[in-house]
């Protein structure tokens, strides 16, 4: 079993911008890009294979002939579908602000799991913002009453961002991520959002986009974020490289590698690995990459090695 190269899932959301075009290389009809799913095995985006013996099926197909376990490890069995969906982020204009639910009120209404996710800020420009969580404790009815007056801003928490803060965005959190900022995100394996706030703009269709303010005051914690804005591990330099834990929760593991010369990973037989490529280039295995590329190791791989001068996210389970 060789490791796979995914193609990439395009969302041409009305905020997103051409970096992903022009910093990534991606190719795309849209005329700007406001997400790349890279890892998707969603019923809204499904990577296809590139290469080896599954070439040209999606992965959640090759999930299903090979087997979860043997592709995705044993963790996966812990979960009703796959447990992760990864993107790249690329906000020209402000995102709305929206809060996702948790995993019991998202399974009684939306039929899918909950939405944790990470945000890793790969470039900001020198004012970038972003609105996470609430400045003090509110009650959910004074978080209704802001809404309905207007006033929602004044009591959300913006906070400056640079490259390579991290924010764990738990289910609940109202939050959005602001114009002139790119991100990795990590996350569940949902796409439930309930948009509380959208700067009045309107969709491709000429109209307001909806807003989901009941369901999102049932949801959203009304309080300040219990997380800092940084990497839960401090920065390891190996000499051929540097590694640093983003996080690790009940959810998914993420690690950040800077890779000067190389660096040896492994699978085993709990999970996959899933590599993004968000900087430089290399070889993996022996098999060419550049920035912007995404590659899934299966749980049955073993050890690989990645030679290079790149940066490159590492996700399991």
């Amino acid at each position: 079993m060789e490791i796979l190269k995914l193609a990439p899932v395009f969302k041409d959301y009305i905020w997103g911008g051409e970096r992903l075009k022009n910093d990534f290389g991606f190719k795309s009809d849209y005329d700007k890009i406001a997400e790349g799913w890279m890892l998707a095995c969603h019923k809204d985006g499904k990577n296809i294979i590139e290469n080896g013996e599954y070439a040209g099926l999606t992965l959640d197909k090759a999930l299903e002939l090979a087997g979860s376990e043997k592709l995705a490890g044993t963790r996966s069995l812990d979960f009703p579908y796959f447990p992760v969906l990864i993107k790249l982020i690329d906000a020209k204009d402000n995102l709305s602000i929206q809060v996702h639910p948790d995993n019991d009120y998202a399974q009684r209404v939306e039929g899918e799991y909950g939405k944790t996710e990470i945000w890793y800020v790969l470039d900001a420009i020198d004012d970038a913002q972003l609105i996470y969580g609430f400045k003090k404790k509110i009650s959910s009815e004074k978080f209704k009453t802001a809404i309905e007056n207007n006033t929602l801003t004044d009591v959300l928490n913006t906070v400056k961002v640079k490259k390579g803060d991290l924010f764990f965005i738990e289910a609940g959190t109202v939050h959005a991520i602001g114009k002139g900022t790119l991100i990795a995100e990590i996350q569940q394996n949902s796409n439930s959002t309930y948009r509380v706030y959208d700067y009045s703009r309107v969709g491709a269709d000429g109209k307001p986009r909806e807003l989901h303010i009941k369901k999102a005051v049932d949801v959203s914690v009304t309080e300040p974020p219990k997380y800092d804005t940084k990497p839960m591990g401090e920065s390891v330099d190996k000499r051929d490289y540097i590694s640093t834990l983003l996080t690790k929760c009940d959810l998914f593991t993420v690690n950040h590698y800077d890779v000067k010369k190389s660096v040896e990973l492994f699978t085993d037989e709990k999970s996959f690995n899933h590599i993004l490529v968000t900087d430089g280039c290399g070889e993996i295995d022996g098999m060419k990459f550049k920035k912007g590329d995404s590659f899934f190791a299966p749980a049955s791989y073993g050890k690989y090695t990645i030679n290079g001068k790149c940066e490159i996210i590492v996700t399991n389970i």
